[in-house]
């Protein structure tokens, strides 16, 4: 699996998604996160392994404590490939609005 497929698979669950989210507001203990999804620490942990091996976040010893934060750099895989398929998009309906104004075009040209 790529980089891209990685993070992916971590997100696909929502409380990944939900710790992801809250770590984006700031480094937190894993205690911390087990009390906010009301989740046993092993499950927690369990989460915290997927997203740390898909390198979207990081995590430190300090005494008895884990810190996690946020890896952001490593989301802007995610980030990059959803531009790329906005643009598309984006691309594909600028040319329907072309098209649909040049129908209406010749379509008022027709009439009487």
């Amino acid at each position: 699996m790529n980089q891209l497929d990685h993070a992916f698979a971590a997100l696909a669950d929502p409380t990944r998604r939900g710790i992801v989210l809250h770590l984006a507001r700031g480094e937190t203990n894993v205690s911390d996160l087990v009390a906010r999804f009301d989740l046993t620490q092993p499950t927690i942990s369990s989460h915290l392994k997927v997203l740390e091996a898909a390198g979207l976040i990081s995590r430190r010893r300090i005494a008895q404590q884990r810190p996690c934060k946020l890896e952001p750099e490593r989301l802007k895989v995610v980030t990059d490939w959803l531009e790329q398929v906005q643009q598309i998009w984006e691309g594909n309906y600028q040319r329907l609005d072309a098209l649909l104004a040049e129908l209406k075009q010749a379509q008022s040209k027709e009439e009487p």
